[in-house]
């Protein structure tokens, strides 16, 4: 089991690279995570007072694996010996549906870059 450092620089930290499985595994990680509160939301009444604790619980969940899903992407990006700045492409509508895939499917770069000597570890 990682230490909390290694969990903190895999999803909250841009430095360093990750390969396809712990792209793809972090963002299904991130998606259960964030569905169950969604689903609570749903079970109950919509004027409760346990609707607005849990879209609220759902907010921050949200905002908390946005940061988390742009820092996964960036390290993936390293991985293809690529800037970080090209992250932007998953907020263009119909371009972040490729980018996402290819980022899930193809290699990155094998052996050292620039952004990185393996993968899976900080620069």
């Amino acid at each position: 089991m990682p230490d909390k450092s290694q969990l903190f620089w895999l999803f909250f930290r841009f430095s360093g690279r990750v390969n396809r499985a712990a792209y793809v595994l972090g963002f299904l990680f991130m998606l259960v995570t964030m569905s169950f509160p969604l689903y609570q939301f749903m079970r109950v009444h919509p004027e409760s007072g346990a609707a607005q604790v849990w879209s609220m619980l759902f907010g921050m969940t949200f905002l908390i694996f946005l940061w988390a899903h742009i820092a996964f992407s960036v390290k993936r990006l390293h991985d293809f010996d690529k800037p970080g700045l090209f992250a932007v492409a998953l907020f263009i509508p119909v371009v972040s549906i490729f980018a996402f895939i290819a980022l899930c499917f193809f290699p990155g770069t094998p052996g050292p870059n620039q952004f990185g000597y393996q993968t899976n570890a900080p620069r």
